[in-house]
């Protein structure tokens, strides 16, 4: 996956706690969860439109 990149993610104080909610029921870190939802949504969108290639970033 190479070397990991921080980015900066504001959210609303009920978002983050139910957001903390979910991710201690799934067994996973806050940033565990984020990873695995941003994951998922990016294996969706490939799955409908192709892969995506490495910098091809609008």
């Amino acid at each position: 996956m190479g070397e990991s990149k921080h980015i900066g993610f504001r959210v609303d104080e009920e978002t983050l706690e139910k957001l903390r909610y979910v991710a201690s029921y799934e067994g996973r870190s806050i940033n565990g969860h984020l990873m695995y939802l941003a994951r998922e949504d990016i294996r969706r969108f490939e799955k409908e439109h192709g892969k995506i290639e490495r910098g091809e970033g609008k």
